[in-house]
């Protein structure tokens, strides 16, 4: 195993400690509002302070972008953070959430780790040396078309009716190929899935880095294809993303490059 990605795992690991410390005491928590329809809690930032201080501790030289506002310049290698993507799940005692972190050298993905401590589940990757889960190897569903598929999303934060109806549109165009429409509400464990082949396919617009550079890379190390709606790789910039099999990548980008001009303003 890569000795970053060995760091990134044990960093998500106590941070999923913490987490799961209090997932019976949600009631005894802190919760306040950072923006519409989103949250953050005392454990967000607890678990983003433990995944910080432990890749600081090996790595001191390099830059972290982080959720909760734990940015740091350093050298070309940027570790991207999401301490608790489901946040709202998880006040909510809604057992799907997950931990995400990610390695970029000079803007390029390299190593990436999605965590849900609720199953202690580790999906793990190293650019060009496959994606595991709890080390055994993982590879993107071989399903070959969206009559029968099984797929995921996730609302943006900003929902004007411009989005709302390009959203419905987008679900009425899908379930009339009978593909069954999932909304889990962690972008990072719906990457996870596609990359194990429990997801055919993922979409999401409005997205941070953080919700998607590791589950990127985790599709991308099990064979599967991530773009932004126009087929171009600019995703983590853009915060519009589609992933899928290659098949399947194909067929849903056919249903959602018309739409993606409604999602440009969320980047």
């Amino acid at each position: 195993m890569h000795p970053m990605l060995n760091i990134a795992i044990r960093a998500a690991r106590a941070a999923g400690s913490i987490i799961m410390r209090y997932v019976d005491h949600i009631d005894r928590l802190t919760i306040s509002k950072k923006g519409k329809n989103e949250f953050v809690t005392e454990v967000d930032k607890q678990a983003e302070q433990t995944i910080v201080g432990t890749l600081l501790k090996a790595y001191p030289s390099h830059s972290i972008v982080a959720e909760e506002g734990e940015y740091r310049k350093g050298n070309e290698f940027c570790w991207i953070i999401d301490p608790l993507d489901g946040t709202t799940n998880y006040i909510h005692g809604f057992p799907h959430f997950s931990i995400s972190i990610a390695l970029t050298y000079r803007g390029r993905l390299e190593q990436g780790v999605v965590y849900d401590p609720q199953r202690d589940e580790i999906f793990a990757a190293t650019r060009g040396e496959g994606a595991t889960l709890n080390n055994r190897r993982i590879r993107v569903s071989r399903y070959n078309t969206l009559n029968g598929a099984l797929l995921s999303t996730g609302f943006p934060y900003q929902r004007t009716p411009e989005h709302i109806d390009a959203h419905m549109s987008i679900f009425r165009a899908l379930i009339t190929t009978l593909t069954s429409v999932r909304r889990t509400g962690s972008a990072a464990l719906d990457l996870a899935s596609v990359a194990a082949g429990r997801l055919d396919g993922f979409w999401q617009f409005g997205l941070r880095s953080w919700d998607i550079a590791a589950g990127a890379l985790l599709v991308q190390e099990a064979g599967g294809i991530v773009t932004n709606l126009n087929d171009k790789d600019d995703y983590l910039e853009s915060g519009n993303i589609l992933v899928g099999n290659p098949k399947i990548h194909g067929a849903m980008i056919q249903v959602l490059r018309p739409y993606e001009r409604s999602f440009t303003d969320l980047s």
